[in-house]
């Protein structure tokens, strides 16, 4: 018997117990080369045991091995979602859910139906609309007040970066035309001032901070919703990128230990601690003190999230170069940095010599920019690169001259592919207010590859889907499958998305496999298909690397494993 990791021993050790579950008939991608191989795998005690022929691996079964008929599919390691909110899209799940229509109809459709079927509800709550579904990508109070006048709504964007509120919740928070935008928010306004009905980035905390908090049971059913959700999509382990209290959501670093300690949470998962950006380095012994209690079963609170600017379609996201407007012409407008330059650098040298690593939301170029000089500053300090693992997500806008610094300072990518395509929502309000010349610079997943960057992957869910497949699809076609929730609204293929920026099918399965597993301190037992590694494993339907890139999204996951143990199984009549 041959093994794909050279492991000497294995041969041996096989003969003295039989394997608990094998899996042939198929082609493994192992995400340690380019290509699958044509190999079985053996699994015991939760560990893979061997990746050899498929005589070699039914060679150590017995008759109460489960034999795993991969027919024809893929097996791989079980996808790693580096960037996700399963805790908060649990609840909006369990809430005034939007994320499943897509016009202004749908919307107020589901919201009034919600309404009615919750008549206790002193809060109508919940999200997931779309910015591209209504002229200027904002929604207004009128809208909410038609179908109810006498709660207070508040419906975060898909992209959390914004809430749609009605009048009686901005009635209830005392927000009005004299109420002044916070330094780390807008409130759009009808032309007298009075607030038209959204809120973007921290003036959604104005009204949010009135809504009452989700009780903890609530909370933990969210999370398991959205457990259960993740592994049907092939996810064995995740980072959440969010972790602490936010508006209407009890402190999810609780939930997340609660279901470690009471062996609900079958993933692996790293919590990412929230940094707040109200404070300073102050706030730095609450985050050591979280990271000591926050390592339970498989939770480990062992990351700090630091937030630096927004979004592109709302203008908030950090550039270098000002936004256009309507007519193409520079405005006074560069977007926010959240934090100063310098508190920013003082925040990561600390954190970075504290051994944490550090997890940026950095979406334009100039906060791109801003995070690297504050790693750069962090490597000095320090005195060389440590083994941190600092990552910077998201990445829509990175100017060329920091394509390089991400190899050079150790400081992975991590990318959300599936926004990388032309949508509704790029071509609609992105492009227009970047110009065609910077537009050509978004999501440039190939330069940082060919730079020599790490890419690590994940979703944003529940900013979008959180189907690894989907998000791979994107990052080898730089188009979206037509069955995902952002293709465009008539479903008609579009251009590529800049390909030279495209991804092949293995570097994409990497990053979502490998890529993260490094991401998460995970990859001495996780990311790749090895002798000795947990069988943390996927069984897709289809080899994809067998079929046309086009049709990588319609793949669907058959079988989910953690631990060599069965969490999900496709219901075989959906087949």
């Amino acid at each position: 018997m041959t093994s794909t990791a050279g492991n000497a021993g294995t041969a041996d050790t096989a003969q003295q117990r039989p394997a608990d579950t094998v899996f042939v008939g198929g082609r493994v991608f192992t995400a340690t080369s380019a290509a699958p191989i044509e190999a079985g795998v053996a699994v015991r005690d939760g560990r893979i045991l061997a990746v050899a022929d498929d005589a070699a691996v039914r060679a150590l079964a017995d008759a109460d091995t489960e034999v795993v008929d991969l027919a024809g599919g893929l097996l791989l390691p079980g996808f790693q979602d580096a960037h996700v909110h399963p805790a908060v899209a649990g609840l909006q799940m369990l809430r005034c859910d939007l994320s499943g229509q897509r016009s202004p109809e749908g919307y107020l459709s589901a919201v009034a139906a919600y309404a009615r079927a919750h008549p206790a509800a002193a809060w109508i709550s919940g999200g997931g609309w779309s910015m591209d579904v209504f002229p200027g990508g904002l929604p207004t109070r009128a809208m909410l007040d038609a179908i109810v006048p006498d709660r207070p709504v508040l419906l975060t964007v898909r992209d959390g970066h914004g809430a749609w509120v009605n009048s009686r919740a901005l009635e209830l928070a005392g927000v009005d035309r004299n109420t002044p935008d916070p330094a780390d928010g807008r409130i759009d306004r009808e032309p007298d001032g009075t607030p038209s009905g959204t809120l973007q980035e921290g003036a959604m905390d104005l009204v949010g901070d009135h809504m009452p908090v989700a009780t903890a049971e609530d909370a933990h059913a969210g999370l398991m919703v959205a457990q259960d959700h993740l592994l049907s999509l092939g996810v064995t382990s995740w980072q959440d990128a969010m972790i602490g209290a936010f508006p209407g959501n009890p402190d999810n670093f609780d939930v997340y230990r609660r279901a470690a300690r009471e062996g609900d949470l079958k993933a692996r998962v790293v919590g990412a601690l929230w940094w707040d950006r109200d404070r300073g380095p102050e706030q730095i012994p609450d985050l050591e003190e979280r990271r000591r209690t926050g390592r339970i079963g498989r939770f480990n609170a062992t990351t700090v999230k630091i937030m630096l600017d927004g979004i592109a379609e709302n203008f908030t996201a950090a550039m270098l170069d000002p936004y256009l407007d309507r007519c193409g012409c520079p405005t006074a407008n560069h977007g926010l940095s959240f934090l100063p330059p310098a508190a920013l650098t003082e925040a990561v040298c600390a954190l970075d010599g504290l051994g944490f690593q550090i997890h940026f939301h950095a979406l334009g170029d100039r906060a791109v920019r801003e995070a690297l000089d504050a790693l750069a500053a962090a490597r000095e300090a320090a005195g060389g690169a440590g083994d941190n693992r600092h990552h910077l997500a998201h990445l829509q806008l990175v100017h060329p001259d920091d394509i390089p610094r991400f190899a050079e300072l150790g400081a992975a990518a991590n990318i959300q592919a599936l926004w990388a395509a032309h949508e509704p929502q790029m071509d609609e309000l992105t492009i227009p207010f970047l110009g065609d010349e910077r537009a050509a610079l978004q999501y440039p997943f190939g330069d940082l590859q060919r730079a020599g960057a790490r890419l690590v992957a994940g979703s944003d869910w529940s900013v979008s889907s959180p189907n690894p497949l989907w998000g791979i699809h994107v990052a080898v076609n730089r188009a979206v499958p037509l069955g995902a929730p952002n293709a465009p609204r008539d479903r008609a293929p579009r251009a590529p998305f800049y390909p030279r920026q495209a991804l092949t099918l293995a570097q994409a399965l990497t990053a979502y496999t490998a890529g993260s597993a490094w991401a998460n301190h995970m990859d001495d037992v996780t990311g790749t298909v090895e002798p000795g590694k947990y069988a943390d494993l996927v069984v897709l339907d289809r080899d994809p690397f067998e079929h046309p890139a086009e049709e990588i999204g319609d793949t669907r996951v058959l079988r989910t494993y953690i631990d060599g143990r069965l969490v999900y199984a496709a219901d075989p009549t959906h087949a």
